[in-house]
């Protein structure tokens, strides 16, 4: 009894028709996933941020605690 010789003409090829398909929808719900459920919900993190934020007020308060070196409080 002898192995039968493992068929070696073609193999890529029909290893890249199986396994391509699979590896580019893999890749595409990666993506997808990633927008949104990491970008999309950081986006919105930022948005709601910027829109209660005052930089003056942020400055002003960075100024008195004496993190500038070259900005004064306003008391001196």
């Amino acid at each position: 009894m002898s192995l039968q010789k493992p068929v070696m003409r073609g193999l890529l090829g029909k290893r890249l028709r199986f396994h391509l398909p699979i590896a580019f929808s893999l890749s595409f719900i990666a993506a997808i996933m990633f927008k949104y459920g990491v970008t999309e919900p950081r986006k919105q993190a930022y948005a709601d941020f910027y829109k209660q934020y005052d930089a003056v007020k942020d400055f002003n308060a960075m100024k008195e605690a004496g993190v500038f070196e070259s900005a004064r409080p306003s008391g001196e």
